[in-house]
């Protein structure tokens, strides 16, 4: 048995003293052991392990195992900037299909708009369709769902459509900016330019023969008009396309506005009652 020396300090030689009252007389190793330290190194050498375990590829032969689906990788809120309309040009242009087109809107990064958004929300509809309404940005009912016009205001855009004789499988509907405003808030200049060229591509890729802007911004920008929607709605303007197509679009009242100032729909109702003669003229209805 470990004996005392009588030099030892006096906490020293309690333990000693504790150690031969419990019976452990004899070291096991000369050198002291830091058991922290050790249960750190074996965390550390765990942890690395089923890191090696994640990154192994299946091994040949074996039956390929159904991946855990992963995070979405959080988005980085671009700075709207003329470089980023510059590559949405560009990268607008490239498209030659509207599958094309919204896969591209889909990798794109250069809208900040993206970084805060659910969805994308890319078109509703009948593509093939003569008839084509734009409104401006979706609200949080269309960027849960991922498509235009689902909430109230859709539901009246709706029974607007019907009472034309028309409705979603005869009439493609999109917005001017695919991603939702946070909180609603209206589009900056700069976030609607970045913007421009697809909904734009959109258009020219649809190749609708009658256009509807429902509300001021997408009038604007679409006619090419800095009036506000009550002086522009009623009367025809046009849009041309890149290749030199002119579209006959009517400027009209958005339904969201429309369900805060009811007395207004009368406003609506006109701009449809042209837009179904119209289509009736070009043989669309």
């Amino acid at each position: 048995m470990a004996s005392l020396s009588g030099n030892e300090p006096p906490d020293l030689r309690d333990l000693l003293a504790f150690y031969a009252a419990a019976g452990v007389d004899d070291a096991l190793v000369d050198d002291p052991i830091d058991r922290f330290a050790e249960n750190a190194q074996q965390r550390l050498a765990a942890s690395r392990q089923l890191a090696d375990r994640a990154a192994e590829a299946p091994r040949p032969g074996a039956a390929p195992a159904t991946a855990p689906p992963q995070p979405r990788p959080a988005a980085v809120a671009a700075v709207p900037d003329e470089a980023q309309a510059a590559a949405a040009r560009e990268l607008a242009s490239k498209a030659a299909t509207l599958d094309e087109l919204k896969q591209i809107m889909e990798g794109f990064e250069g809208c900040n708009l993206k970084a805060t958004a659910k969805s994308m929300v890319f078109a509703d509809g009948n593509p093939e369709a003569d008839l084509m309404l734009v409104g401006e940005a979706p609200g949080r009912d269309e960027d849960l769902e991922g498509l235009p016009f689902v909430g109230r205001s859709g539901q009246l855009l709706d029974r607007i459509l019907a009472a034309i004789g028309l409705d979603r499988t005869s009439a493609y509907i999109a917005n001017v900016i695919p991603w939702r405003p946070p909180g609603n808030r209206t589009p900056t200049p700069h976030e609607t330019e970045i913007c421009r060229p697809f909904v734009e591509r959109q258009i020219a890729l649809a190749r609708p023969k009658v256009l509807v802007t429902l509300g001021g911004p997408s009038a604007k920008l679409l006619v090419g008009s800095q009036d506000g929607i009550l002086r522009l709605r009623g009367s025809w303007k046009n849009h041309v396309t890149a290749d030199g197509t002119v579209i006959p679009v009517m400027p009209t009242l958005h339904p969201a506005y429309l369900l805060r100032n009811p007395a207004h729909k009368k406003l609506a109702w006109r701009d449809f009652l042209e837009v179904k003669a119209k289509l009736r003229q070009l043989g669309s209805l």
